[in-house]
């Protein structure tokens, strides 16, 4: 299903979906009109990938203004839900997964990724400070091939 939903968000990186649908999809996984119902746990993991996929794209689009607010209050308030016994609702993995998508759109869709390409001891020295490791990456962004807003948006925005 994650594999599906990264299809679906390439789609839409390559302007074959609109942010309508992929905005739709987001709103249907999460259960945003229904407040009242706990969407089920491989639904709320199938969002956060989707989101991961497209979410810089989708948010520099005015639907995606609209949409990605309200999608993220619920995946907050779902991370913090808790069951009638007191532990949370949602397994921790899922709570982290939430948490982490949040903390990726706070960063402006940067993330690090801790897996590269082999290099010399003194490479690694020389290209990263002290006691850090691995190297962002912009997450959720259309193929450099493909001109258009998203690519003004970025540059305007992180220069």
């Amino acid at each position: 299903m994650r594999a599906n939903m990264r299809f679906v968000g390439h789609l839409f990186l390559r302007q074959l979906l609109s942010a309508k649908v992929v905005g739709g999809i987001l709103r249907e996984l999460v259960l945003c009109d229904a407040e009242d119902l706990a969407p089920q746990e491989h639904a709320l993991e199938c969002a956060c990938e989707l989101l991961n996929c497209v979410g810089l794209t989708l948010e520099s689009m005015p639907y995606g203004q609209a949409v990605m607010p309200v999608v993220f209050a619920r995946l907050q308030s779902l991370k913090a839900q808790r069951a009638a016994d007191g532990k949370g609702a949602y397994t921790k993995r899922m709570q982290f997964t939430i948490q982490d998508l949040i903390d990726t759109r706070e960063a402006g869709w940067t993330r690090k990724v801790f897996r590269s390409s082999a290099k010399t001891m003194e490479e690694i020295r020389a290209s990263a400070p002290q006691g850090q490791g691995g190297e962002t990456v912009l997450v959720g962004l259309r193929p450099c091939y493909m001109s258009g807003e998203v690519e003004r948006f970025v540059r305007t925005h992180t220069a």
